[in-house]
């Protein structure tokens, strides 16, 4: 009964607050059920929302029997099991390797570039948000919601700026649900008709087996050599990509896409929901955050195509420079834009594989930027 008349008053004392992160929750909710948005994380992100501010949050944390310490509740121990260890998105990691296929990015390797050059706006974010009076470390950690890639966003924040680590991940995954709607406006405005129309060559050629075996296995090394701390992301990355390629461990590779992938994105969702307690989600650096968040992708795709614009001034085979603006790492969302927005000029334009070699580039591109910015922000702060 006592608890009853304490979940009453504490509703009382913040009712606004808890009424406004139902209401948050629900358009979550309703984004990943109506439109489609991101639902298996957007659905169990808002849930979460929801549970950690309902009065007393004992989902969070609650009072032991003897009423006088506080015992840290379901989701929090997955808070620290799952996310501050990193276990959750480096095993995500695992999955998203196990779905990635390098080929085409293999068969036109110059296409990398569109991978680094989309990139762009990660760094830039950081500029800005620095600007916006966040120190560091959290600049970084908003400035990686550019690299379009979820479980980047979480590991990157998780290390650098953990109470933060509620809005940046809800900014990170709405925009990517978001990319038809970004996208679009951005690359009309910095192509012409001409440029939109430009077809490009589908290179069909065969890759041997063992080079997408050792393709994995090399990413890693160098990596490690050049980043050893970006080898948590490309090395789980890299490994989920060799079940996948080995052909001998079909049914693990299935289930690192399909059984682990999805049970670990649920506990990630409805844990980083657990994050959104009102009183560190209702501030004006959320507000912020998801300013900037949407800058990020502006910018990512501003890079991508205009960096296709400068090759094409010095050569001779023309690039579309829509491709560029699949470099990002929404992986296949972004390819599909640009081969609808090409289709839209000229019906028999098909640069559809072009744009997905761009986009596989993105996705590696996305964890190589991960692994950049946890290197260079720790040599920074030791330099200042």
């Amino acid at each position: 009964m006592q608890e009853l008349f304490q979940g009453v008053i504490d509703l009382g004392a913040h009712w606004w607050q808890y009424l406004l992160m139902y209401l948050i929750g629900g358009i979550l909710i309703y984004l990943a059920i109506k439109k489609d948005y991101e639902p298996m994380l957007l659905l169990p992100i808002g849930f979460g929302a929801i549970l950690v501010n309902l009065p007393l949050r004992t989902v969070w944390e609650f009072l032991d029997g003897t009423g006088t310490h506080m015992e840290p509740g379901v989701l929090q121990h997955f808070f620290n099991v799952g996310i501050m260890t990193e276990v959750f998105p480096v095993l995500i990691f695992v999955g998203i390797g196990a779905m990635i296929d390098f080929t085409p990015l293999l068969q036109n390797p110059k296409m990398i570039f569109f991978g680094a050059a989309a990139q762009f706006g990660i760094f830039f974010t950081v500029l800005a948000a620095l600007l916006f009076g966040f120190d560091l470390k959290e600049a970084a950690s908003i400035g990686i919601i550019g690299a379009a890639d979820g479980p980047t966003s979480i590991f990157v924040a998780s290390r650098f700026a953990p109470g933060l680590l509620g809005p940046i991940t809800v900014a990170a995954y709405s925009y990517m649900s978001l990319v038809p709607i970004i996208q679009p406006p951005v690359i009309k405005a910095l192509t012409t008709k001409k440029e939109r129309m430009i077809r490009m060559e589908n290179r069909d050629v065969k890759i041997p087996r063992i080079v997408l075996i050792l393709f994995p296995i090399l990413i890693t090394v160098i990596s490690g050599i050049i980043a050893p701390i970006s080898v948590p992301l490309i090395g789980l990355l890299m490994f989920g990509n060799l079940l996948r390629e080995c052909l001998v461990l079909e049914r693990l590779s299935k289930a690192a896409q399909n059984e682990l992938a999805s049970l670990v994105t649920l506990l990630l969702g409805i844990t980083i929901g657990a994050s959104m307690h009102y009183s560190a989600f209702l501030t004006i650096k959320t507000v912020a955050i998801m300013a900037l968040g949407l800058v990020a992708f502006i910018f990512d795709t501003a890079g991508g195509v205009l960096f296709a614009k400068l090759l094409n001034l010095f050569s001779k085979t023309k690039i579309n420079p829509m491709v560029g603006a699949a470099g990002i790492s929404a992986f296949p969302m972004s390819a599909r834009i640009v081969q609808r927005l090409a289709k839209e000029e000229d019906p028999y334009n098909f640069i559809l594989m072009p744009a997905v070699s761009a986009n596989v580039s993105g996705q590696l591109g996305s964890v190589v930027a991960g692994g950049m910015v946890l290197a260079l922000v720790p040599w920074l702060l030791k330099l200042i």
